[in-house]
């Protein structure tokens, strides 16, 4: 019965990641329609726009001049990396949610661009975010999934290494308070 709600958990996170996967595709598929004859929808004038943009390379429009080969490559790597996220999700032994959560929306986020790569050739960003005169790099829901769910597994690496450094300094402690045995 473990073994059951083992998959269960891990099915409701895959759920979300399909979930956010859909929004994802859904909100790209509304700005080519809506946004790619170069409208821009200000839902917060100078704070937050939505304007169309097409990003061959990764993130921050870094590697733009990759061509064929680039797309290809790129679409390999996401590849490779929703392999290693899947497998990773599916062979750790936690069920914390920091963790799921993280591989959840890292999965989605991945898998949300992988698709576009290779239907389209590039990535559909529409997401501006405005801080004063600073505007952010346009990026989409995939984007948002990836960040975050770095952001959490980089928060998972902290405290899980302060946990673990707790419980050997305690370890350590309990050894030293107990005094030596005498052989009988």
């Amino acid at each position: 019965m473990k073994a059951q709600g083992f998959f269960r958990w891990r099915a409701a996170y895959l759920f979300a990641a399909a979930a956010v996967y859909m929004v994802d595709q859904a909100s790209k598929a509304w700005a080519v329609q809506r946004l790619k004859a170069g409208e821009v929808v200000r839902v917060f004038d100078g704070l937050l726009h939505f304007s169309y943009a097409e990003n061959t390379g990764i993130a921050f429009g870094q590697l733009q001049e990759g061509g064929a080969f680039g797309r290809w490559m790129l679409a390999a790597l996401a590849a490779l990396a929703v392999t290693g996220l899947l497998l990773y999700f599916f062979r750790t032994t936690r069920t914390d949610d920091r963790l799921l959560g993280a591989l959840a929306l890292l999965l989605a986020g991945v898998a949300g661009n992988l698709t576009d790569r290779i239907r389209l050739g590039y990535v559909v960003d529409f997401i501006d975010v405005f801080i004063g005169s600073y505007q952010w790099p346009t990026f989409n829901v995939a984007d948002a999934a990836i960040c975050t769910g770095a952001a959490l597994l980089a928060l998972d690496l902290i405290l899980e290494g302060r946990r673990e450094a707790r419980e050997a300094k305690a370890a350590s402690s309990v050894g030293e308070a107990e005094p030596p045995r005498r052989g009988a």
